[in-house]
């Protein structure tokens, strides 16, 4: 996998609209200028792709503008990181408009979750490292300021890699119900905090490592028989990452999808499961239930190591994960440790 450029100072960086397009509605557009703001804090020169801020009905009528956007950011070699605005549900509308080779030689940050899974993938099968997380309007443009946790990931992923570090789960988190409403009368309330539970190992021993792939698994069913869904033997060793939207899965919904996980072979075939922290409360002990019955039970693989209530994609707060370098699962001492420099 091709690892990017760290950022520096002077850089300049794109914001995209991948999803759906909401950032350039009248009603958010106060969210690219705060996000704008915040990233030219840090030094960087901050550009808006042509098609971002068209909004929600034509970005959903041309999909082949959002991908225009960005195949144009990637050739453009002044650009050094591709931010994605938001997700939505149908991303992988973009992709009949790739071009896989343009990735690949123009190698550079490109971040965003939920429905960014699908261009994660995009990257995956470019050969190009990404970074889980991180989108404009709710991590770059929160309310108030960038929570530190979140804050503290993008810099040490994105501006100042270290050799090797570990990713302690947050002391803090809010759910669905504690959402602020994105609004201009509501910039200045925070997003309320609970004390969190820190992570938990559901099954396995002893240390584990591979690469780390993987995303919103409500994406997954999207991706499943095109060209982005990869190979039994390109998941072979590597540690599958998990995380739920927003929407609030059915835990029997949950149950399907990892079966078909394992009727794929790829529970069989991989080191690990890294799970997000569900974003809606009352799931976060129901799908312990779930991961424990389909892989523990069904799959006979009670000894696959789970590292359970990770920050990422739509829990609070989130980091920042890059996607295809290598990773540690301590189950002994509940730890997660990224094994080499983000960036480059």
């Amino acid at each position: 996998m091709i690892k990017p450029k760290r950022l520096q100072k002077g850089d300049k960086v794109a914001i995209v609209s991948l999803s759906r397009g909401m950032l350039g509605e009248e009603m958010f557009i106060h969210k690219f200028e705060i996000a704008k703001k915040r990233l030219e804090e840090y030094g960087l020169e901050v550009m808006a792709m042509p098609n971002a801020l068209k909004g929600i009905e034509y970005l959903y009528q041309h999909p082949e503008a959002r991908a225009q956007d960005l195949m144009d950011a990637f050739r453009d070699t002044e650009i050094k990181a591709v931010f994605n605005a938001i997700g939505g549900d149908d991303t992988i509308r973009l992709l009949p408009y790739i071009d896989f080779d343009v990735l690949r030689n123009n190698p550079k940050i490109f971040t965003g979750f939920s429905d960014s899974t699908t261009n994660h993938f995009m990257m995956h099968k470019a050969g190009i490292v990404s970074y889980y997380g991180l989108s404009v309007m709710n991590n770059i443009a929160e309310y108030v300021s960038i929570n530190e946790y979140t804050k503290s990931a993008m810099e040490k992923m994105l501006f100042e890699p270290q050799d090797e570090f570990e990713i302690k789960c947050s002391d803090f988190c809010s759910y669905e119900k504690d959402k602020v409403w994105w609004k201009k009368e509501n910039i200045n309330q925070p997003t309320p905090r609970h004390t969190n539970t820190g992570y938990d190992i559901l099954q396995g021993t002893g240390k584990v490592t591979g690469e780390l792939f993987g995303g919103c698994i409500d994406v997954f069913p999207e991706l499943l028989g095109t060209s982005l869904w990869p190979s039994l033997e390109d998941w072979k060793g590597k540690l599958l990452l998990i995380e739920t939207s927003e929407v609030d899965m059915h835990e029997m919904v949950l149950s399907w999808f990892l079966r078909n996980l394992h009727a794929q072979g790829i529970l069989h075939v991989i080191n690990g499961i890294v799970v997000g922290k569900p974003a809606v409360e009352d799931k976060l002990e129901r799908y312990k239930a779930v991961y424990k019955q389909v892989v523990g039970f069904e799959a006979n693989l009670p000894d696959l190591p789970i590292l359970y209530n990770v920050n990422v994609g739509h829990a609070y707060p989130i980091g920042v994960f890059p996607l295809g370098l290598q990773y540690e699962i301590d189950c002994d001492n509940k730890k997660f440790i990224l094994l080499e420099k983000a960036t480059e």
